[in-house]
């Protein structure tokens, strides 16, 4: 697919050839309309590659719930039986290998995924387990969309990453995104894609681009915590949930400037901060990456820099295999680390004290805010840490219309919540474990909470 004569074409900034133009901007143009175009889908707003998940799932009905707890238990089996035997038939392939050879922690996360699922889908074992709140919400309401979503977003991902967009828009936004967050332009592609889709999606973006050396460590750590933003129609979910429906324009406003305080204030904290500005393989960036040389604009220079990445494409055959295995490696690797650690902090939510307890010390800070029943709301701040719409659910028994927007907008803020986002961050190669998805957790809440406190004090 690629040819000595675009690359000298590109070499010595000569007008390039139609076929080299063509194969960046078809693919990426077509990339950029999957995953960003908006569009009205029953009534709600998405973005294409959501609609075909959703196509999908009614496709499949309940048949999904199957197929999925077979994937999960089949994993958890498999890894369990390649860590003991070793097989040297599968040793040959790298990507086989690594998919199932997790390390000790995560060998028994996937167990405990596949017991759960196990449990869930023959609704086997104690009740807590597998009810509709724990076990049964996490395999039945949750995993569903995931599977979809995680087929189309990894088969059709290679249209972004591969043809030069990320090249193009990274140059362009770098004035933008370098100063106000330390990040690479290419960054704000995977907040858009969050924001008029699904986070699961921005995850897997930031994930597979840190893979490939285009994202630090922390970088991509950053990206993943900060920037893989609630869907505009989950918020609207949540405040359905919470009886304030009237108010969706300052509720979203309030969430979004929540969000880009949280943005510029929490990487400059521990522990975002102390991740290393080093790639996957630990090899530092080049000093020059962002230099663009003389006699080029951003946007020229970006279009050369996206010319040369199409040019480098070897085949469509090699990017259907690329996506092919992106998609493997989500539905296999990642659906079993979601079912076991939000089944795990769904139990803990719905059956211990552990997040009402957690909540206390939040009664003083809540207080001081001048938020209406501030102890009833504080039985809410640590919950979310579990489950984004847990405390929706909670609060909507609080009579106090402020205190319930609040909350509502703080659930969705918090970001890290373990039954997805977290469980999807654990579960992909991003630098980032439980403790430090806990303390950013607290640490959103903290930065946020006073900001949206502020914006309600002004609508109400």
């Amino acid at each position: 697919m690629s040819d000595s004569s675009d690359s000298t074409a590109i070499q010595d900034q000569n007008p390039v050839s139609a076929k080299l133009l063509l194969r960046f901007l078809i693919p990426s143009c077509l990339g950029l309309y999957l995953f960003m175009a908006p569009l009205s889908y029953k009534e709600t707003t998405t973005i294409p590659v959501a609609v075909l998940a959703t196509l999908l799932r009614s496709f499949l009905a309940d048949r999904i719930i199957g197929i999925i707890s077979v994937i999960i238990i089949s994993m958890s089996v498999c890894s369990v039986i390649y860590t003991v035997v070793k097989p040297q038939c599968i040793q040959k392939s790298t990507f086989w290998h690594n998919l199932l050879s997790p390390t000790p922690v995560w060998l028994l996360v996937r167990v405990i995924g596949g017991v759960c699922v196990f449990c869930a889908y023959l609704r086997l074992g104690p009740e807590w387990l597998w009810e509709e709140n724990t076990g049964g919400l996490v395999l039945n309401g949750l995993l569903p969309t995931l599977f979809s979503v995680f087929i189309f977003a990894g088969l059709l991902l290679p249209l972004l990453l591969n043809f030069g967009l990320l090249e193009l828009f990274g140059t362009l936004l770098g004035k933008i995104m370098r100063p106000l967050f330390n990040l690479p332009g290419r960054s704000a592609i995977d907040c858009m894609t969050s924001w008029l889709g699904d986070g699961s999606v921005g995850i897997l973006l930031t994930s597979k681009q840190y893979e490939e050396k285009f994202y630090t460590q922390r970088e991509a750590a950053v990206v993943g915590t900060t920037f893989s933003a609630v869907s505009i129609t989950f918020s609207l979910v949540v405040l359905a949930q919470v009886k304030l429906e009237a108010l969706f324009v300052p509720f979203y406003a309030t969430i979004c400037i929540a969000g880009l305080v949280a943005a510029v204030v929490l990487p400059r904290l521990p522990p975002l901060r102390f991740k290393k500005d080093v790639y996957i393989d630990g090899t530092s960036p080049s000093p020059n990456q962002n230099y663009i040389p003389d006699g080029h604009t951003s946007f020229s220079w970006g279009f050369h820099l996206a010319l040369k990445k199409a040019n480098q494409v070897p085949s469509f055959r090699h990017v259907f295999v690329e996506g092919l295995r992106n998609a493997i490696d989500m539905v296999f690797g990642v659906l079993p680390v979601v079912m076991g650690l939000g089944t795990i902090a769904l139990v803990l939510a719905e059956h211990t004290s552990v997040f009402s307890l957690l909540g206390q010390p939040f009664v003083p800070f809540l207080e001081l805010l001048h938020i209406p029943e501030a102890e009833a709301a504080s039985k809410t701040v640590m919950v979310g840490f579990a489950d984004m719409f847990i405390p929706a659910i909670i609060v909507s028994s609080i009579d106090s219309e402020m205190t319930r927007f609040i909350i509502a907008a703080m659930s969705v803020t918090q970001l890290i919540y373990m039954s997805e986002v977290g469980a999807l961050l654990l579960g992909s190669k991003i630098p980032v474990n439980l403790f430090e998805l806990f303390i950013i957790f607290i640490l959103r809440t903290l930065i946020t909470v006073p900001v949206i406190t502020l914006c309600a004090y002004l609508t109400f």
